[in-house]
């Protein structure tokens, strides 16, 4: 069938290797603009596979829908959009608009849910593939697949260990279904329904239990990353391991420094951090901002 591919980054790519191995013809990518100073790997593969690619600021931008209609997609595929697409487009199709997204629908609408099932410490997530309508991720459900989320899962390793691969077998195994005429419109379930905001910074209060830090912190890593201080440095929290018990320390002191980090206590525990942020820097190991910051037992973060 003949396919309108919108997506982005490394799970767009791999969607449209996907959709060319399958035999299916994708009749154009539509993806977001360049970035200065940033290859767009997407559009990068996309052209040298011979696939027109359009890069409109908006979706919703005059002259999109009157230049994509002129493709005459049987089929839209959205794999990790960010934009608003229209209704004209999602509904001009004649097989409509599928849709992938890393949770199990109605549960965590929005555009963090990787980052919130795992702040909220739930032990099990999953993606659903759905028919998009003008709501925020609310159109009938195709098909989900559920993972379960380790007690160390960060947001980063949910996501590029379990849901992407999955995402990507379940936009192929809808496709299949839409083929045959056997795929799903499941309504969804609106007493079940929970929607979050974009996850764009996080704050630790160490007198908060533990376990809740931790999660806090995994569930931001590896973005946007769990905010604290130490003194007058804006420090982001990366990197971490959970140590439940009743440690030593009030809440936010540091107890322990090691050659590979070191030992915060909260309430039930304390957290070992191995990989920081320092304001105006970039990612370091914990041990160099020790031996830059002078970090000591004793020493305290947060305010």
């Amino acid at each position: 069938m003949r396919i309108a591919l919108i997506g982005q980054a490394a799970f767009g790519e791999k969607t449209l290797e996907a959709l060319l191995d399958m035999g299916e013809e994708v009749v154009g990518v539509y993806t977001t603009p360049d970035i200065p100073d940033r290859e767009n790997t997407f559009k990068q593969l996309a052209l040298q596979l011979g696939v027109p690619v359009f890069q409109p600021e908006k979706m919703r931008a005059p002259g999109v829908y009157e230049n994509y209609v002129k493709s005459k997609p049987d089929l839209n595929v959205m794999a990790f959009v960010t934009d608003i697409v229209p209704e004209s487009i999602l509904n001009h199709p004649g097989l409509g608009t599928i849709q992938y997204h890393p949770s199990l629908l109605p549960r965590h609408r929005g555009g963090s849910a990787i980052n919130w099932a795992v702040i909220n410490g739930e032990a099990r997530t999953g993606l659903t593939i759905f028919w998009p309508d003008k709501g925020i991720d609310t159109g009938p459900i195709l098909l989900q697949k559920e993972v379960d989320i380790a007690p160390d899962d960060t947001t980063g390793s949910l996501y590029f260990n379990k849901l992407f691969p999955l995402g990507i077998e379940a936009i192929k195994e809808s496709i299949e279904l839409i083929r045959q005429g056997k795929a799903p419109r499941i309504p969804q379930d609106e007493a079940q329904a929970t929607y979050e905001g974009l996850c764009t910074k996080a704050a630790i209060d160490w007198h908060r239990p533990a376990d809740e830090v931790y999660n806090l912190i995994r569930g931001t890593n590896p973005q946007p990353g769990a905010t604290t201080a130490y003194g007058d440095i804006k420090l982001k929290i990366f990197d971490s391991e959970l140590r439940p018990g009743n440690l030593k320390g009030v809440p936010g002191e540091v107890t322990e420094v090691t050659e590979s980090g070191f030992l915060v206590t909260a309430p039930g525990g304390a957290i070992f951090i191995k990989r920081v942020q320092p304001e105006g820097s970039s990612k370091i190991a914990a041990a160099d901002f020790i031996a830059h910051s002078g970090l000591k037992p004793g020493d305290h973060l947060g305010e």
